[in-house]
Protein backbone atom coordinates (compact mmCIF):
# COMPACT_ATOMS: atom_id res chain seq x y z
CA UNK A 1 0.00 0.00 0.00
CA UNK A 2 1.31 3.45 -0.91
CA UNK A 3 0.76 4.85 2.59
CA UNK A 4 3.51 2.51 3.84
CA UNK A 5 6.02 4.64 1.92
CA UNK A 6 5.29 7.68 4.09
CA UNK A 7 5.73 7.83 7.85
CA UNK A 8 3.12 9.48 10.04
CA UNK A 9 5.42 12.49 10.39
CA UNK A 10 5.85 12.75 6.61
CA UNK A 11 2.10 12.55 6.10
CA UNK A 12 1.56 15.25 8.74
CA UNK A 13 4.15 17.44 6.99
CA UNK A 14 2.26 17.19 3.68
CA UNK A 15 -1.10 17.82 5.35
CA UNK A 16 0.39 20.82 7.15
CA UNK A 17 1.51 22.22 3.77
CA UNK A 18 -2.05 21.79 2.45
CA UNK A 19 -3.50 23.64 5.44
CA UNK A 20 -0.91 26.43 5.13
CA UNK A 21 -1.50 26.81 1.38
CA UNK A 22 -5.25 26.99 1.90
CA UNK A 23 -4.87 29.83 4.43
CA UNK A 24 -3.95 32.11 1.52
CA UNK A 25 -6.53 31.01 -1.00
CA UNK A 26 -10.05 29.79 -1.52
CA UNK A 27 -8.52 27.04 -3.68
CA UNK A 28 -8.74 23.47 -2.46
CA UNK A 29 -5.73 21.13 -2.58
CA UNK A 30 -5.74 17.34 -2.39
CA UNK A 31 -2.93 14.80 -2.64
CA UNK A 32 -3.41 11.26 -3.93
CA UNK A 33 -0.57 8.73 -3.78
CA UNK A 34 -0.52 5.22 -5.13
CA UNK A 35 2.20 2.82 -6.20
CA UNK A 36 1.09 2.27 -9.79
CA UNK A 37 -0.71 4.44 -12.31
CA UNK A 38 -3.69 2.36 -13.46
CA UNK A 39 -3.88 4.04 -16.87
CA UNK A 40 -1.18 4.56 -19.52
CA UNK A 41 -1.54 8.35 -19.39
CA UNK A 42 -0.89 9.96 -16.00
CA UNK A 43 -3.26 12.87 -16.70
CA UNK A 44 -6.06 10.44 -17.51
CA UNK A 45 -5.49 8.68 -14.19
CA UNK A 46 -5.29 12.00 -12.34
CA UNK A 47 -8.61 13.00 -13.95
CA UNK A 48 -10.15 9.72 -12.82
CA UNK A 49 -8.93 10.24 -9.23
CA UNK A 50 -10.12 13.87 -9.37
CA UNK A 51 -13.63 12.59 -10.12
CA UNK A 52 -13.47 9.79 -7.52
CA UNK A 53 -12.52 12.36 -4.86
CA UNK A 54 -15.40 14.59 -6.06
CA UNK A 55 -13.01 17.49 -6.48
CA UNK A 56 -15.20 19.01 -9.19
CA UNK A 57 -17.86 19.72 -6.55
CA UNK A 58 -16.25 22.90 -5.19
CA UNK A 59 -18.33 26.05 -5.52
CA UNK A 60 -15.74 27.90 -7.65
CA UNK A 61 -14.38 24.78 -9.37
CA UNK A 62 -10.97 25.60 -7.88
CA UNK A 63 -9.70 22.23 -6.71
CA UNK A 64 -6.11 21.12 -7.36
CA UNK A 65 -4.94 17.52 -7.29
CA UNK A 66 -1.33 16.49 -6.77
CA UNK A 67 -1.23 12.92 -8.11
CA UNK A 68 1.80 10.68 -7.55
CA UNK A 69 2.33 7.07 -8.68
CA UNK A 70 5.47 6.20 -6.71
CA UNK A 71 6.72 3.00 -8.31
CA UNK A 72 5.81 4.08 -11.85
CA UNK A 73 7.52 7.47 -11.37
CA UNK A 74 4.49 9.35 -12.68
CA UNK A 75 3.31 12.69 -11.39
CA UNK A 76 0.65 15.20 -12.39
CA UNK A 77 -0.90 18.37 -11.06
CA UNK A 78 -4.47 18.82 -12.19
CA UNK A 79 -6.54 21.95 -11.69
CA UNK A 80 -10.30 22.18 -12.05
CA UNK A 81 -12.14 24.17 -14.73
CA UNK A 82 -12.43 27.34 -12.63
CA UNK A 83 -8.65 27.54 -12.33
CA UNK A 84 -7.90 26.52 -15.90
CA UNK A 85 -10.19 29.30 -17.21
CA UNK A 86 -8.06 32.02 -15.63
CA UNK A 87 -4.48 30.75 -15.76
CA UNK A 88 -2.10 30.22 -18.70
CA UNK A 89 -1.74 26.65 -20.06
CA UNK A 90 1.75 26.26 -18.56
CA UNK A 91 0.59 27.41 -15.11
CA UNK A 92 1.56 24.18 -13.32
CA UNK A 93 4.82 23.50 -15.19
CA UNK A 94 7.22 25.34 -12.85
CA UNK A 95 5.66 23.71 -9.79
CA UNK A 96 5.65 20.29 -11.44
CA UNK A 97 9.30 20.64 -12.52
CA UNK A 98 10.32 21.62 -8.97
CA UNK A 99 8.48 18.64 -7.48
CA UNK A 100 10.00 16.20 -9.96
CA UNK A 101 13.52 17.52 -9.26
CA UNK A 102 12.95 16.86 -5.55
CA UNK A 103 11.49 13.40 -6.25
CA UNK A 104 14.62 12.47 -8.22
CA UNK A 105 16.60 13.14 -5.03
CA UNK A 106 14.23 10.86 -3.11
CA UNK A 107 12.64 13.83 -1.36
CA UNK A 108 8.97 13.03 -1.92
CA UNK A 109 7.65 14.71 1.21
CA UNK A 110 9.65 17.88 0.58
CA UNK A 111 8.74 17.93 -3.11
CA UNK A 112 5.02 17.60 -2.45
CA UNK A 113 5.10 20.11 0.41
CA UNK A 114 7.05 22.68 -1.63
CA UNK A 115 4.77 22.21 -4.62
CA UNK A 116 1.65 22.60 -2.52
CA UNK A 117 2.94 25.82 -0.96
CA UNK A 118 3.95 27.14 -4.40
CA UNK A 119 0.46 26.33 -5.70
CA UNK A 120 -1.09 28.16 -2.76
CA UNK A 121 0.95 31.27 -3.57
CA UNK A 122 -0.15 31.16 -7.20
CA UNK A 123 -3.78 30.39 -6.40
CA UNK A 124 -4.16 33.31 -4.00
CA UNK A 125 -3.69 35.65 -6.98
CA UNK A 126 -6.77 34.24 -8.74
CA UNK A 127 -8.71 32.88 -5.76
CA UNK A 128 -7.85 35.00 -2.72
CA UNK A 129 -8.93 33.78 0.69
CA UNK A 130 -12.29 35.23 1.74
CA UNK A 131 -13.51 35.55 5.32
CA UNK A 132 -16.46 33.27 4.57
CA UNK A 133 -14.27 30.58 2.97
CA UNK A 134 -15.23 27.01 3.82
CA UNK A 135 -12.85 24.07 3.56
CA UNK A 136 -14.82 22.14 0.94
CA UNK A 137 -12.46 19.17 0.54
CA UNK A 138 -10.59 17.04 3.04
CA UNK A 139 -6.96 17.93 3.66
CA UNK A 140 -6.10 14.28 4.28
CA UNK A 141 -3.94 12.41 1.78
CA UNK A 142 -5.77 9.72 -0.13
CA UNK A 143 -3.91 6.53 -0.97
CA UNK A 144 -4.48 3.92 -3.66
CA UNK A 145 -4.44 0.25 -2.75
CA UNK A 146 -2.00 -0.98 -5.37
Amino acid sequence: MASQNFTDIQQKTIISAIKKAELNTGGEVRVHIENHCKLPNVLDRASEVFAILKMHKTKLRNGVLFYLALKDHKFAILGDAGINKVVPPDFWDKIKDHCIAMFKEGKYTEGLSDGILMAGEQLKIHFPYMSDDVNELSDEISFGNN
